[in-house]
């Protein structure tokens, strides 16, 4: 008799909708996930391309509870580890992780566990994946308790073509060749066409079925608003929409990140930096601090984020401009994973496509890289400068169309005019060729304004024949002029001219009047609201008027309570969409309340009791 218990295989899809429901609390599947789960447990591989918030881990994890043996999953992310094996154990699933941060005789009952087969999930690194002494393991286990399958999360990371490279990931193909009878699914919620072929050729998965869904990120508001002192239009937008909200902001630069969580922290905000210069102890703190509690806001750098499980999140807003769609697109997805509404704000200017293309040029890296990032960069620029909407612009770089205009995002609230700037444009690119084509826009403007600074008479461009033509135009709206022109590439930054620009090929026929060029007309900052656009969604106002109910804040009180005793973070016990619907439909007792879309059986059992007397105690109060 064998000394591991095997579980026989049951009947894939009633087993994967029995557990779906009595495990995970769900019950319906979304979109692929039933035709993933069918396709792996029935032994086949998978490439999962799903957006962020659109239930991957599903994905794997039900077929891991579903084939006997452990499911290994492989993941980048050593500091979130911990949380998502807490989540699984409070569902009931016996899950562990390893990886570095674990002390010795920590790490040896998981070898002892996973050995011995009493394991449902296993979380590891990739560098401890692909070490000799742990694959050895790994053929012990296939050979006693099983190997149920290999998840590749953030499966992007193979590719030296995507936005998070890790090198570490190339040997993962090791997997296939060790056990090429377990099933693998690689999953990734951003891979554009290159990166996609380089997964499939890395990890040696040209016989995997695709799963490819839908982009679109339907609650998330995509605003990209021009700057004009950006750290107040931050602070009106926070104040003004996410006063308690936990949320991130990006900046480009390890410093700017200090000195704008100092700010923010000035300002009353509850505020935390996250950059690699920090030490791991205090990033550690900080993200954990983020995870675990209600209303903080993190300010950092693009070493933060990935894979981050928090679902309510409901902003991020970028300071600087990310380095191309595929980074603003994952970056923005860590926003509202939970389906409920959430924004996306960006603050533009000219500055930051001057700073990145330093950034690009001023690299080592070789210059087919560098072409394919100012590919990308171009790309981003072209959205942040779109008229159309935008969750069209995004979906339409990843190969899909979406069906017309969606009323969330600022050009679908708030329609953009546009102008015939021909004129205008061949003003400004002869005032970059006249002057010598090696000057800022500042003294670009000022000679097209016709204003006689004292660099202005030091170069005596008062004599030029574009000096004072310009003076239709403020100086703001020949600033946009300027950043739509870098932005549409007739326009290049000279980095040996430090930051002056110059006029590239495109310019040649606007200049000789054989093209027009029609730009968008940027808002007066007095016009830039709306009656369209406060209104929003009724799902954005549901979730604002609730804010404001006494129920739903002790029932988010009570959850709270109830992570710390545990030492958890609020939505391993229920996501802000569960509260909602408890909110929403007050149920009496636990046969209602199992009815509710997230509360699975064991959730059921451990918390149902201690949010009907929530429920309860809120019903007399108000009587």
């Amino acid at each position: 008799m064998s000394l591991f218990a095997q579980r026989p295989m049951p009947s894939p899809l009633t087993s994967a909708q029995q557990i779906l429901h009595a495990t995970f609390g769900y019950s319906t599947f979304r979109g692929e996930q039933q035709a993933i789960v069918e396709h792996v447990v029935s032994g086949g591989d998978a490439l999962v391309l799903m957006p962020t918030g659109g239930g991957k881990s599903l994905c794997y994890q039900i077929p891991s509870l579903l084939r006997p043996g452990v499911g290994i999953v492989v993941s980048p992310l050593i500091a979130l580890m911990q949380d998502q094996v807490d989540a699984l154990k409070q569902l009931g699933v016996k899950a562990a992780f390893l990886n570095s941060s674990l002390e010795f005789d920590a790490a040896r009952e998981v070898f002892t566990q996973l050995v011995r087969g009493e394991l449902n999930i296993l979380y590891v690194a990739p560098e401890r994946l692909t070490m000799p002494n742990f694959l050895d393991t790994l053929e012990q286990v296939a050979s006693g308790p099983g190997l149920a399958l290999f998840a590749i999360d953030e499966a992007h990371c193979v590719s030296e073509w995507g936005h998070d490279f890790r090198r570490e990931y190339r040997a993962l193909s090791i997997l296939h060749e060790r056990f090429p009878s377990v099933p693998r699914i690689a999953l990734t919620a951003t891979a554009d066409a290159p990166t996609r072929r380089d997964i499939v050729e890395r990890l040696a998965l040209e016989q995997a079925r695709q799963f490819v869904s839908s982009f679109d990120r339907p609650n998330i508001r995509y605003r990209v608003t021009q700057k004009d002192n950006a750290r107040k239009q931050l602070q009106v937008f926070l104040e003004t929409e996410h006063a308690n909200d936990a949320g991130i902001i990006y900046c480009l630069s390890r410093k700017k990140v200090e000195e704008t969580a100092a700010w923010l922290k000035d300002q009353g905000w509850d505020a935390l930096p996250y950059h690699a210069g920090l030490d791991p102890a205090t990033r550690n703190t900080n993200q954990r601090r983020f995870l675990r509690e209600e209303g903080v806001i993190m300010v950092a750098t693009v070493a933060f984020g990935m894979g981050i499980d928090k679902p309510n999140v409901r902003f991020v807003a970028h300071l600087d401009l990310p380095k191309s769609m595929e980074g603003y697109y994952q970056e923005t997805g860590r926003a509202g994973r939970d389906g409920l509404p959430a924004d996306a704000w960006m603050a533009f200017g000219l500055g930051d496509v001057v700073s990145m293309r330093r950034l690009l040029d001023s690299g080592d890296a070789p210059e087919e890289r560098k072409r394919l990032e100012r590919q990308k960069l171009d790309a981003l620029l072209g959205y942040c400068e779109a008229t159309a909407c935008r969750h069209q612009t995004i979906l339409r770089y990843f190969g899909e169309e979406h069906p017309g205009n969606c009323d969330q995002c600022d050009n679908c609230l708030e329609p953009v005019d546009t102008w015939d700037a021909t004129q205008a444009a061949q003003m400004a690119l002869s005032c970059v060729y006249r002057t010598g084509q090696r000057f800022g826009v500042g003294y670009l403007i000022d000679v097209l304004l016709g204003k006689t600074t004292q660099q202005v008479e030091r170069f005596q461009h008062q004599q030029l024949s574009t000096f004072g033509i310009g003076q239709d135009l403020s100086q703001s709206q020949w600033s946009s002029v300027y950043r739509q022109l870098v932005a549409g590439g007739l326009l290049e930054v000279d980095m040996e001219a430090f930051g002056g620009l110059r006029l590239t090929e495109t310019a040649r026929p606007v200049l000789k009047g054989k093209q027009e060029i029609w730009l968008r007309r940027d808002p007066e900052p007095a016009k830039r609201k709306s009656s369209r656009a406060e209104r929003g969604s009724q799902a954005r106002e549901a979730l604002a008027s609730a804010n404001e109910n006494p129920l739903w804040l002790a029932l988010k009180e009570r959850r709270l309570e109830l992570a710390r005793e545990q030492g958890v973070p609020p939505y391993v016990i229920f996501h802000d969409s569960t509260l909602l619907e408890i909110l929403n439909r007050r149920p009496e007792n636990l046969t209602e309340l199992g009815k509710i879309s997230g509360i699975g059986q064991a959730k059921l059992t451990r918390y149902g009791d201690a949010f009907l007397k929530v429920i309860e105690d809120e019903t007399n109060n108000a009587i």
